[in-house]
């Protein structure tokens, strides 16, 4: 399953919509996700399992990638 992860790259940065970054990540479930992203001290705001519409669609987006951790 893919999961898109919206986050602040900083863990003590204070969530701000603006400053928020995401990217797309294959597992199995929200746990392992976190575990994945566990040393990059991202400060996770939200995590979002992906629709098979929402991935086709994202798949559009020329700078779509599914990180490889």
């Amino acid at each position: 399953m893919i999961f898109k992860v919206y986050y602040q790259k900083d863990f003590n940065q204070i969530p701000v919509r603006e400053n928020t970054d995401s990217l797309f990540i294959e597992a199995e479930t929200e746990r392992e996700v976190r575990q994945k992203l566990a040393d990059k001290n991202y400060n996770i705001e939200f995590i979002q399992p992906v629709s098979e519409d929402h991935l086709k669609h994202e798949q559009k987006k020329e700078d779509f990638k599914v990180e490889n951790l």
